[in-house]
């Protein structure tokens, strides 16, 4: 059996029985680089040389934890925090659903603008998140519905705006892939043909939102974190005026080197300077921001050994390769295999950015012996990388909200997370996808 196919079965089957996700992929890519053929060693060196393409990950995710955590320092967060809960206090039942609706409203216009507009990826989460759960509390909203909220916003944002993160997708990555294994298609044209597959993604939501996860849940009401929302924030227009400088900084800072580390950083000092969060505090600012996103951090480095034991094993061509013998010039079987190869492969890797060069070498050829269009193809190609991201429990679409969503041990990644992501985003960008392919 392809070793590939092994690898991600036994990965998802050991998260979903609540293994940690690291010891998972870990033992998933010995499993598959041995089922490969590999010895052991080979294996091994095959997962350590993929492990230093995560280290500047994971500093960049450390770093933006520091930042959050020198903002939740600030008091700025407890200031809307504090608003919002006098709102929650204050207002009738209807009032409330009101008032949950708007805030989903806010959370689901900052996942998107974190991508595109002001592209902090997923750092604005623990920095915004935490302080809201005892609202969410009070207003019994079920955090599976804020999870696939959040994972709408970092996944189908990239998938069709070509701005931000999204223009490193569709432009930088898709598009340059698409060229350079010999299909001809304007660069302006993929964002197009990533349109359908992206309404999927938003019927998903719909469905989260008010079908799947509309009624109320019940979470352990902490009174410490209410009554530390409720604390007074000394002097809270320097306060409002040194965060937004330091958001803005740390956004600029971050746009003109390219560097998620350097944004974290400026962010951070920027609050230090400026006395909102004291000299003497920076050690334990840049202690708790290493261990808030720690977790992340190494499952992402994890995650790049895991997909290095993959190339390793050659079998991701070898899939391929089975599947277009499947095809035998069916293109509706032809498009559907593709999906299913690329959402495999992604859930894997757990990066859409990382899977699309590994898959468009290998598809793209494929289409075009199959006379797919350019549209169609670059769908294809563009859904297939993008299928996974949502549901894997080593992408930081998922990470991002659990880090957020479990500040108080409450949310768990798998089965609030992922599990939910998965069945209400890759079920449906499978589906979309396949129309894409068969309409454009």
């Amino acid at each position: 059996m392809n070793a590939v196919v092994i690898g991600v079965i036994l990965m998802l089957g050991l998260t979903l029985a609540r293994v940690n996700v690291i010891v998972a992929m870990t033992l998933s890519a010995l499993v598959a680089g041995l089922t490969a053929g590999l010895s052991l060693n080979d294996t091994l060196n095959a997962f350590n040389a993929g492990l230093s393409g995560g280290a500047e990950i994971a500093l960049s995710y450390a770093m933006l934890g520091a930042f959050a955590v020198a903002i939740s320092k600030s008091g700025l967060t407890r200031i809307l925090a504090a608003k919002l809960l006098a709102k929650v206090n204050n207002n009738s039942s209807n009032s409330e659903t009101n008032l949950s609706y708007f805030i989903l409203l806010i959370i689901l216009v900052c996942a998107i603008s974190s991508q595109n507009l002001v592209p902090v990826h997923i750092a604005f989460i623990p920095i915004l998140i935490p302080p809201l759960l005892v609202i969410f509390n009070k207003l019994r909203l079920d955090r599976r519905a804020i999870a696939c909220i959040l994972t709408f916003g970092l996944a189908t944002s990239y998938m069709v705006l070509p701005y931000g993160f999204g223009g490193i997708y569709l432009y930088s990555i898709l598009h340059k892939n698409l060229v350079e294994n010999g299909l001809e298609i304007i660069n302006t044209q993929v964002p197009m043909a990533m349109i359908i597959p992206a309404c999927g993604m938003l019927v998903g939501l719909i469905v989260a939102v008010f079908i799947s996860y509309r009624k109320h849940r019940d979470y352990q009401h902490d009174e410490h974190q209410e009554h530390a929302t409720n604390v007074v924030v000394e002097q809270p227009k320097k306060v409002l005026l040194v965060g937004i400088t330091a958001v803005l900084a740390s956004l600029a800072a971050q746009n003109v080197s390219g560097s998620m580390i350097l944004g974290g950083l400026v962010g951070v000092m920027i609050f230090s300077l400026f006395g909102v969060v004291k000299w003497e505090q920076n050690s334990d600012v840049f202690s708790k921001g290493v261990a808030m996103m720690a977790m992340i951090g190494f499952i992402m480095i994890s995650a790049q050994g895991f997909a290095s034991v993959m190339k390793a094993t050659g079998d991701v061509t070898s899939l391929v390769q089975s599947a277009a013998l499947i095809i035998d010039g069916n293109k509706p079987l032809a498009a559907a295999l593709i999906l299913l190869v690329g959402l495999m492969i992604t859930m894997g890797i757990g990066s859409s950015f990382s899977t699309v060069p590994i898959i468009a070498t290998l598809f793209v050829p494929l289409c075009l012996e199959l006379n797919f269009s350019m549209m169609a193809t670059a769908a294809l190609v563009g859904t297939a990388g993008a299928l996974g991201d949502a549901g894997s429990p080593a992408s930081d679409s998922t990470l991002g909200p659990t880090s957020g969503l479990n500040a108080d041990g409450q949310h768990d990644h798998i089965w609030d997370s992922v599990v939910p992501t998965f069945i209400h985003f890759n079920i449906p960008l499978l589906i979309f996808g396949w129309i894409a392919a068969m309409v454009l």
